[in-house]
């Protein structure tokens, strides 16, 4: 992850901080009025006999090295794919690998963290005048799919300045060249007795062309990575922030599970992205550590902000609310866009019928894997 991108994520570190402060006087304004509200806004405290502290701390202490480990395997099994013939980016298993774990990626962001920011921002802890006369969630989501676009866009445009240089200029220059040359003079007098010549040196002149296509496509398989990335790092750590402070063994207990075969699944797709990123070691190494370190994060996070944060809250329920919707409109966009769109529309799957079938049948497996996974997490 470059500098730029780790400098973005300090927002983010704010946002999880201000969710945590107490702000006393807006909590008075938000009371509901309700008194079936007032036993849902209830400080967790009171919680009947699924709070165990003891018991809670012990998962919690499980789960962050469980899922850690699980984060670790899901994103580097891509990585260690290259020493399996079948499993390099130009077979089909990797295109299906990869249209399986794109769908885990879609399925994540409509099934798991768009809901979690309806419940947040629709809760009856929030006064209803603003948070009740408008969807606040799907608005964000929307504004978070167009900054993305916006971010993919310009970020691309940025890796095609700074590294492109004057290919533009080279290959006309090329060009004119190639209708300047004498070959190009004699093929007009003399008909086919220099064919073979002018074909060669049009073939030399395209070649500089393919190279720099494929140069544009890794830049954009880059940017991916790092939009990608940040996505799943905003909603990772906010997950674990929540699994942190909650004191219920009834909530922990399956939600340790579920976020293990998450991480994995999803990791698996991030990895795919790295590889075809084609990164050097150190940089793979940044973006692993990041993907498998944030949801432990979160969940430490938690755990030191266990007695000043109260998940329903007014200012836990915003700020959490408003992140989930900006992680969700992000990941819709690359699912669809990046992942999903680019690789369907692309030369490979469209020359092959049984290969598309094959991945979208994939696609449907992992969308609908981590909707059942919803249940639970």
């Amino acid at each position: 992850m470059s500098p730029r991108t780790q400098l973005s994520l300090l927002p983010l570190a704010t946002l999880l901080l201000l969710a945590a402060t107490p702000f006393p006087a807006y909590a008075q304004q938000a009371a509901p009025t309700d008194p079936a509200a007032d036993d849902v806004c209830a400080d967790p405290a009171v919680d009947g006999a699924c709070r165990n502290v003891p018991k809670a701390l012990r998962l919690k202490l499980i789960a962050i090295p469980t899922i850690l480990v699980a984060s670790v395997i899901g994103v580097c099994l891509p990585l260690f794919s290259r020493s399996v013939p079948a499993l390099r980016p130009d077979r089909n298993l990797f295109v299906v690998v990869k249209a399986f774990a794109s769908g885990v990626i879609l399925a994540t962001g409509y099934m798991h963290v768009l809901p979690d920011s309806f419940d947040n921002l629709t809760s009856p802890c929030l006064p209803a005048k603003p948070w009740g006369d408008f969807p606040f969630t799907a608005f964000v989501a929307m504004l978070a799919a167009l900054f993305t676009l916006i971010l993919d866009s310009l970020m691309l445009t940025f890796y095609n300045r700074k590294r492109g240089g004057n290919t533009s200029g080279r290959r006309a220059a090329a060009a004119v060249a190639d209708h300047e040359s004498p070959a190009h003079g004699h093929w007009h007098g003399h008909g086919h007795g220099h064919g073979d010549i002018v074909a060669a040196e049009s073939a030399a002149v395209a070649k500089p062309d393919d190279d720099e296509a494929s140069k544009v496509q890794l830049r954009k398989n880059r940017v991916v990575v790092q939009v990608l990335e940040m996505g799943i790092v905003v909603h990772s750590v906010v997950i674990g922030l929540g699994m942190g402070a909650s004191q219920s063994v009834c909530t922990i207990r399956p939600l340790v599970a579920a976020m293990c075969f998450h991480q994995l699944f999803e990791g698996m797709g991030l990895g795919g992205c790295i590889l075809q990123a084609e990164y050097g070691m150190r940089m793979k190494s940044v973006l692993v550590f990041f993907f498998s370190t944030t949801t432990p994060f979160g969940i430490a996070l938690g755990l030191a902000l266990t007695k000043v944060y109260r998940e329903n809250s007014p200012t836990a329920l915003i700020v959490v609310g408003l992140l989930n919707a900006a992680s969700a409109g992000l990941l819709h966009y690359m699912a669809l866009v990046e992942l999903l769109a680019a690789d369907f529309m692309g030369p490979k799957l469209q020359g092959s019928v049984r290969l598309q079938l094959l991945s979208f049948l994939a696609v449907l497996l992992g969308a609908g894997g981590m909707s059942v996974m919803a249940k639970w997490a």
